[in-house]
């Protein structure tokens, strides 16, 4: 074999390996990269963004720790009788709402709480963890959970915060009791029905 043809060999064995290795990096790096972290979190992103006062890369950074974190986290199965007792708490919170906004809420936050804890992940008092987690899990919906959430923990919230809370709490509801197996009614919520008749 002539050296000419063995330093071609080379060239093409070294840039295969220097390929391969750059092919690999952005595999690995790619689920945690920016624009997948925008599409994995969706309006979780954006808030934060904000929160890091629009500093994007401190926000890639934490929301791909939350991935590391909680990623590989395998939710556990509600029994059927599990799932009945929390529909029907979820449905007492509604109707107590028209007589007693504040408590609803305290007690939609409250079974919130409990139903992400059956379900595997960071127990209610660990708030922010648990939060974290179910963002990597559930983020087209989590939103709800935060909102519901301070609107039971601050005493200055309007009726109207409340019940949208309520509303968008719902669908984050739907999404832990109903495991993302079936699909999902498209009739409104109960509670939309509720505030017509008390409004």
């Amino acid at each position: 074999m002539s050296t000419g043809v063995l330093i071609v060999l080379i060239v093409i064995i070294v840039a295969a390996v220097v390929i391969g290795a750059v092919a690999l990096n952005r595999r690995a790096g790619g689920a945690h990269g920016p624009h997948n972290l925008k599409r994995r979190f969706g309006p979780e992103y954006d808030r934060v963004v904000s929160r890091h006062d629009g500093d994007t890369k401190a926000a890639d950074h934490e929301l791909a720790e939350r991935v590391q974190r909680h990623g590989d986290l395998r939710e556990h199965p509600l029994d059927p009788a599990e799932r009945e007792r929390f529909t029907a708490r979820w449905a007492a919170a509604q109707e107590q709402f028209v007589e007693s906004p504040q408590q609803a809420v305290a007690e939609a936050d409250q079974l919130l709480g409990e139903l992400a804890g059956v379900r595997g992940f960071p127990k209610g008092g660990e708030y922010e963890e648990q939060f974290a987690a179910l963002s990597v899990h559930h983020a087209e919906h989590v939103h709800g959970y935060r909102r519901v959430h301070s609107a039971a923990h601050d005493e200055r919230a309007d009726t109207e915060e409340m019940r949208t809370a309520m509303i968008e709490a719902r669908a984050f509801f739907d999404d832990l009791v109903d495991e993302r197996e079936r699909p999902r009614p498209k009739s409104k919520s109960r509670l939309n029905k509720l505030q017509l008749k008390g409004s």
